[in-house]
């Protein structure tokens, strides 16, 4: 099973753990991306993030299945979300179960740095002293 969401609402960690959940897999790596304090010595006051919807998740399919041809994957779960967030918000959940732990793992680390690379994500960083917008997946 697949799923993709791109929302503007919180993510729900635990229902993406569930949905890569099954009685054949051995193994689940989640990924969790959150809203950090700090970018570049700056304190962060929020980020904001925008999405082309339509492509992003065309974006995400195609990691997918570069994903199941690379590894015997159960379920793969990408949720990102949208919109402003503040620190210590989950931007991102990546969850990912196999029969075996190397294939979860190498298979969710694939996932976020492909995600960064290639997925038309966002963001704005809003600081104490200013704003700026930067690949959201530098």
């Amino acid at each position: 099973m697949v799923d993709i969401l791109i929302t503007g609402k919180p993510i729900d960690t635990q229902a993406c753990i569930n949905m890569a959940s099954s009685p054949q897999s051995g193994g689940i790596d989640v990924f969790i991306g959150t809203v950090r304090a700090t970018t570049k010595g700056k304190e962060v006051v929020r980020l904001e993030f925008e999405a082309y919807r339509p492509m992003a998740v065309s974006e995400i399919k195609k990691i997918t299945v570069q994903m199941l041809q690379r590894w015997p994957l159960h379920h793969i779960i990408i949720h990102h979300r949208t919109g402003i967030l503040k620190v210590g918000d989950v931007a991102v959940v990546i969850a990912v179960s196999a029969a075996h732990r190397d294939a979860a793992f190498d298979a969710c680390r694939y996932a976020i740095d492909t995600l960064k690379q290639t997925v038309p994500i966002w963001k704005k960083e809003v600081f104490l002293d200013g704003e700026e917008w930067v690949a959201a997946h530098p």
